[in-house]
């Protein structure tokens, strides 16, 4: 896309400000939460080509666990927080105490925690990205699957329609004590989302 050749440096800056606030914003819910400390490090911001995102949780053929949710407002897109099974293996420990194996399935009680620490985290972002923009962003009701990532792309262009071109990627990695999970937060805005948000935030075009 022609928008990110343009000032490059400030929109990563801007992009990056949107990650450290939206940390921020959840580890302090997800402290809340689950009435422990929970750290989030400083996150890595980058854009990522829709076809891609597979390549970024091991291949289209590697079994994540998918939180995806559609926005709707004023800069609309499609969102997904990714987790290879190991991550969110380790997500049920570090975070609950759950122990979980590596494994494609998951009980109820595993797949609700796992919905809502990657709602928390989606919803941290967005609530980062509309304050900082100040355009109105409003989340659907999140979805799980447990499925292979190629699967869970397709089923999301399905559902919503066609995905937008780039996808904003923010590596996300938790912090309690000494152990550590990550996943992978993708927001892929409609066509001419990107350029609504950038103008929003003051950032010139050409």
């Amino acid at each position: 896309m022609e928008l990110f050749n343009h000032n490059p440096d400030f929109k990563m800056d801007v992009l990056r400000e949107v990650g450290n606030i939206g940390a921020g914003h959840a580890a302090t819910a997800l402290s809340r939460l689950l009435d422990k400390p929970v750290d989030m490090s400083v996150p890595t911001v980058s854009f990522v080509p829709f076809e891609r995102i597979a390549d970024r949780v091991g291949g289209s053929e590697e079994v994540v666990a998918a939180i995806f949710l559609r926005v709707d407002g004023d800069a609309p897109g499609n969102m997904f927080f990714l987790m290879s099974r190991k991550q969110a293996a380790r997500v049920l420990q570090v975070l609950l105490g759950i122990e979980a194996s590596e494994k494609d399935s998951y009980s109820e009680l595993e797949l609700s925690a796992l919905c809502e620490i990657g709602n928390i985290l989606a919803g941290s972002y967005l609530s980062s990205l509309a304050d900082l923009t100040g355009l109105a962003m409003s989340p659907s009701v999140p979805s799980i699957a447990v499925d292979m990532a190629g699967a869970v792309l397709s089923y999301g262009v399905l559902q919503f329609g066609t995905m937008g071109d780039e996808a904003l990627l923010i590596d996300t990695t938790f912090l309690k004590g000494e152990q550590e999970a990550e996943g992978h937060f993708f927001f892929i805005p409609d066509p001419q989302s990107f350029e609504r948000m950038f103008v929003s935030l003051g950032v010139p075009l050409e």
